[in-house]
Protein backbone atom coordinates (compact mmCIF):
# COMPACT_ATOMS: atom_id res chain seq x y z
CA UNK A 1 0.00 0.00 0.00
CA UNK A 2 1.24 3.48 -0.85
CA UNK A 3 2.36 5.54 2.15
CA UNK A 4 -0.25 8.23 2.78
CA UNK A 5 2.29 10.62 4.30
CA UNK A 6 -0.28 12.06 6.74
CA UNK A 7 0.24 12.22 10.50
CA UNK A 8 -2.67 12.92 12.85
CA UNK A 9 -2.52 13.27 16.62
CA UNK A 10 -5.54 11.39 18.01
CA UNK A 11 -6.46 10.21 21.55
CA UNK A 12 -7.08 6.64 20.42
CA UNK A 13 -5.22 3.76 18.78
CA UNK A 14 -6.51 1.97 15.70
CA UNK A 15 -6.52 -1.82 15.74
CA UNK A 16 -8.21 -4.50 13.63
CA UNK A 17 -11.50 -2.74 12.76
CA UNK A 18 -11.63 -1.30 16.28
CA UNK A 19 -10.21 1.55 18.37
CA UNK A 20 -8.73 1.65 21.84
CA UNK A 21 -9.46 4.85 23.78
CA UNK A 22 -6.41 5.00 26.02
CA UNK A 23 -7.68 7.47 28.63
CA UNK A 24 -10.77 5.34 29.21
CA UNK A 25 -9.03 1.95 28.91
CA UNK A 26 -11.84 1.02 26.55
CA UNK A 27 -11.92 -0.99 23.34
CA UNK A 28 -14.70 0.01 20.94
CA UNK A 29 -15.92 -2.01 17.96
CA UNK A 30 -19.11 -1.90 15.94
CA UNK A 31 -21.31 -3.95 13.63
CA UNK A 32 -20.37 -7.48 14.66
CA UNK A 33 -23.55 -8.83 13.01
CA UNK A 34 -23.42 -12.28 14.60
CA UNK A 35 -25.68 -14.54 12.56
CA UNK A 36 -25.05 -12.85 9.22
CA UNK A 37 -23.50 -16.01 7.80
CA UNK A 38 -26.36 -18.21 8.97
CA UNK A 39 -28.95 -15.75 7.69
CA UNK A 40 -27.33 -15.54 4.26
CA UNK A 41 -28.99 -17.30 1.33
CA UNK A 42 -25.56 -18.31 0.02
CA UNK A 43 -22.69 -20.15 1.67
CA UNK A 44 -20.63 -17.66 3.66
CA UNK A 45 -16.84 -17.79 3.11
CA UNK A 46 -16.10 -17.79 6.85
CA UNK A 47 -17.61 -18.86 10.15
CA UNK A 48 -18.50 -15.40 11.41
CA UNK A 49 -18.70 -16.40 15.07
CA UNK A 50 -15.28 -18.06 15.15
CA UNK A 51 -13.69 -15.34 13.01
CA UNK A 52 -15.01 -12.51 15.20
CA UNK A 53 -13.94 -14.29 18.37
CA UNK A 54 -10.44 -15.05 17.11
CA UNK A 55 -9.75 -11.50 15.98
CA UNK A 56 -11.27 -10.09 19.16
CA UNK A 57 -8.94 -12.26 21.24
CA UNK A 58 -5.97 -10.75 19.40
CA UNK A 59 -7.13 -7.16 19.93
CA UNK A 60 -7.89 -7.83 23.60
CA UNK A 61 -4.39 -9.22 24.10
CA UNK A 62 -2.89 -6.15 22.43
CA UNK A 63 -4.90 -3.56 24.38
CA UNK A 64 -5.81 -5.12 27.77
CA UNK A 65 -8.98 -2.99 28.16
CA UNK A 66 -11.08 -2.69 31.29
CA UNK A 67 -14.21 -2.23 29.15
CA UNK A 68 -15.29 -3.42 25.71
CA UNK A 69 -18.11 -1.48 24.07
CA UNK A 70 -19.95 -2.72 20.99
CA UNK A 71 -21.33 0.30 19.16
CA UNK A 72 -24.42 -1.40 17.87
CA UNK A 73 -25.51 -4.28 15.66
CA UNK A 74 -24.01 -7.02 17.78
CA UNK A 75 -26.63 -9.27 16.16
CA UNK A 76 -27.84 -9.37 12.58
CA UNK A 77 -31.39 -10.71 12.28
CA UNK A 78 -34.59 -8.78 12.85
CA UNK A 79 -37.22 -11.54 13.18
CA UNK A 80 -35.44 -14.60 14.59
CA UNK A 81 -32.08 -15.72 15.91
CA UNK A 82 -30.39 -18.01 13.38
CA UNK A 83 -29.20 -21.36 14.60
CA UNK A 84 -25.91 -21.17 16.47
CA UNK A 85 -26.05 -17.43 17.19
CA UNK A 86 -26.73 -17.77 20.90
CA UNK A 87 -23.80 -20.18 21.21
CA UNK A 88 -21.54 -17.77 19.31
CA UNK A 89 -22.67 -14.93 21.57
CA UNK A 90 -21.97 -16.96 24.70
CA UNK A 91 -18.45 -17.69 23.49
CA UNK A 92 -17.88 -14.01 22.61
CA UNK A 93 -18.98 -12.97 26.11
CA UNK A 94 -16.69 -15.62 27.59
CA UNK A 95 -13.80 -14.24 25.52
CA UNK A 96 -14.30 -10.76 26.95
CA UNK A 97 -14.71 -12.15 30.48
CA UNK A 98 -11.49 -14.15 30.14
CA UNK A 99 -9.66 -10.93 29.29
CA UNK A 100 -10.90 -9.37 32.55
CA UNK A 101 -13.03 -6.78 30.77
CA UNK A 102 -16.66 -5.68 31.11
CA UNK A 103 -18.84 -5.93 28.00
CA UNK A 104 -21.33 -3.16 27.19
CA UNK A 105 -23.59 -3.00 24.14
CA UNK A 106 -25.23 0.12 22.69
CA UNK A 107 -28.04 -1.45 20.61
CA UNK A 108 -28.20 -0.75 16.90
CA UNK A 109 -31.05 -0.95 14.42
CA UNK A 110 -30.34 -4.68 13.85
CA UNK A 111 -30.46 -5.50 17.57
CA UNK A 112 -34.22 -5.92 17.91
CA UNK A 113 -33.71 -9.38 19.48
CA UNK A 114 -30.80 -8.39 21.70
CA UNK A 115 -32.74 -8.66 24.97
CA UNK A 116 -33.65 -12.24 24.14
CA UNK A 117 -30.02 -13.32 23.77
CA UNK A 118 -27.94 -10.90 25.87
CA UNK A 119 -28.47 -10.24 29.59
CA UNK A 120 -25.42 -8.03 30.07
CA UNK A 121 -25.20 -4.24 30.30
CA UNK A 122 -26.77 -2.20 27.54
CA UNK A 123 -27.09 1.55 27.07
CA UNK A 124 -28.65 3.61 24.30
CA UNK A 125 -25.62 5.92 24.59
CA UNK A 126 -22.59 5.01 26.71
CA UNK A 127 -20.24 7.63 28.13
CA UNK A 128 -16.66 6.44 28.54
CA UNK A 129 -14.59 6.93 31.69
CA UNK A 130 -12.56 9.71 30.05
CA UNK A 131 -15.61 12.00 30.44
CA UNK A 132 -15.23 13.12 26.81
CA UNK A 133 -16.41 10.26 24.63
CA UNK A 134 -19.87 8.85 23.98
CA UNK A 135 -20.42 5.62 22.09
CA UNK A 136 -23.65 4.85 20.24
CA UNK A 137 -24.61 3.04 17.06
CA UNK A 138 -25.09 6.21 15.04
CA UNK A 139 -28.41 5.47 13.34
CA UNK A 140 -30.01 8.26 15.36
CA UNK A 141 -28.86 11.64 16.58
CA UNK A 142 -27.24 11.35 20.03
CA UNK A 143 -28.94 12.99 22.98
CA UNK A 144 -25.86 13.06 25.24
CA UNK A 145 -23.47 15.98 24.81
CA UNK A 146 -19.85 14.96 24.25
CA UNK A 147 -16.51 16.14 22.91
CA UNK A 148 -16.27 12.98 20.82
CA UNK A 149 -18.69 10.43 19.39
CA UNK A 150 -17.75 6.93 18.27
CA UNK A 151 -20.32 5.26 16.01
CA UNK A 152 -20.71 2.48 13.48
CA UNK A 153 -23.69 1.83 11.19
CA UNK A 154 -22.26 2.82 7.77
CA UNK A 155 -19.48 0.19 7.43
CA UNK A 156 -17.01 2.58 5.70
CA UNK A 157 -14.41 1.25 3.28
CA UNK A 158 -11.82 2.97 1.09
CA UNK A 159 -10.87 1.85 -2.42
CA UNK A 160 -7.11 2.17 -2.93
CA UNK A 161 -5.24 1.02 -6.02
CA UNK A 162 -8.15 -1.16 -7.06
CA UNK A 163 -8.57 -2.82 -3.67
CA UNK A 164 -11.36 -2.12 -1.19
CA UNK A 165 -10.26 -1.89 2.46
CA UNK A 166 -12.25 -1.29 5.66
CA UNK A 167 -11.47 2.15 7.03
CA UNK A 168 -12.14 4.37 10.01
CA UNK A 169 -13.36 7.89 9.36
CA UNK A 170 -12.30 10.66 11.74
CA UNK A 171 -13.82 14.11 11.60
CA UNK A 172 -12.45 16.71 14.04
CA UNK A 173 -15.05 19.24 15.25
CA UNK A 174 -17.57 18.18 12.61
CA UNK A 175 -20.72 17.62 14.68
CA UNK A 176 -21.72 20.69 16.69
CA UNK A 177 -18.06 21.15 17.62
CA UNK A 178 -17.55 17.50 18.56
CA UNK A 179 -15.25 14.97 16.91
CA UNK A 180 -16.82 11.97 15.18
CA UNK A 181 -15.28 8.54 14.58
CA UNK A 182 -17.12 6.19 12.24
CA UNK A 183 -15.87 2.63 12.67
CA UNK A 184 -15.78 -0.05 9.98
CA UNK A 185 -17.81 -3.20 10.52
CA UNK A 186 -15.98 -5.64 12.78
CA UNK A 187 -17.39 -8.58 10.84
CA UNK A 188 -15.50 -9.41 7.68
CA UNK A 189 -18.76 -10.49 6.04
CA UNK A 190 -19.89 -6.87 5.55
CA UNK A 191 -18.94 -5.66 2.09
CA UNK A 192 -18.57 -2.07 3.30
CA UNK A 193 -19.69 1.21 1.76
CA UNK A 194 -17.01 2.68 -0.50
CA UNK A 195 -16.59 6.25 0.75
CA UNK A 196 -14.33 7.58 -2.02
CA UNK A 197 -17.14 9.47 -3.76
CA UNK A 198 -19.71 9.61 -0.97
CA UNK A 199 -21.17 12.95 0.13
CA UNK A 200 -22.75 13.64 3.49
CA UNK A 201 -26.25 12.79 2.27
CA UNK A 202 -25.01 9.36 1.15
CA UNK A 203 -24.28 8.32 4.74
CA UNK A 204 -27.00 6.74 6.86
CA UNK A 205 -25.74 8.23 10.12
CA UNK A 206 -26.85 11.81 10.81
CA UNK A 207 -23.48 12.50 12.46
CA UNK A 208 -21.81 12.80 9.05
CA UNK A 209 -22.92 16.08 7.53
CA UNK A 210 -19.97 17.00 5.31
CA UNK A 211 -18.02 13.90 4.31
CA UNK A 212 -15.23 16.06 2.84
CA UNK A 213 -14.04 16.87 6.38
CA UNK A 214 -13.39 13.26 7.41
CA UNK A 215 -9.92 11.67 7.38
CA UNK A 216 -9.90 7.98 6.39
CA UNK A 217 -7.53 5.66 8.26
CA UNK A 218 -6.63 2.18 7.06
CA UNK A 219 -4.93 -0.52 9.11
CA UNK A 220 -2.09 -2.11 7.15
CA UNK A 221 -2.19 -5.77 8.21
CA UNK A 222 1.27 -6.53 6.83
CA UNK A 223 3.04 -3.88 8.93
CA UNK A 224 0.55 -3.38 11.76
CA UNK A 225 0.64 0.36 11.08
CA UNK A 226 -2.26 2.77 10.69
CA UNK A 227 -2.15 4.81 7.50
CA UNK A 228 -3.89 8.18 7.70
CA UNK A 229 -5.06 9.98 4.58
CA UNK A 230 -6.03 13.60 3.84
CA UNK A 231 -9.71 14.52 4.30
CA UNK A 232 -11.99 12.99 1.69
CA UNK A 233 -12.45 16.39 0.05
CA UNK A 234 -8.72 16.46 -0.77
CA UNK A 235 -8.25 12.73 -1.19
CA UNK A 236 -10.78 12.49 -4.02
CA UNK A 237 -8.45 14.55 -6.19
CA UNK A 238 -5.63 12.05 -5.62
CA UNK A 239 -7.40 8.72 -6.03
Amino acid sequence: MTDSGVEIDVPFAVHDRAVFVTAAETLVLADVHLGKAAASSVDAPIDDGADVRGRLESVLAATDPSTVVVAGDLLHSFSQLPRGVEHDLERLIATVDAAGAELVVTPGNHDTLLERAFDGETAHEYELADGETVVCHGHERPETAADRYIVGHDHPALAIEGRKRPCLLYGPDVYDGADVLVLPAFTRLAAGSTVNRMAGHDFQTPLVRNADEFHPAVRDDSSGETLWFPPLGELRKLL
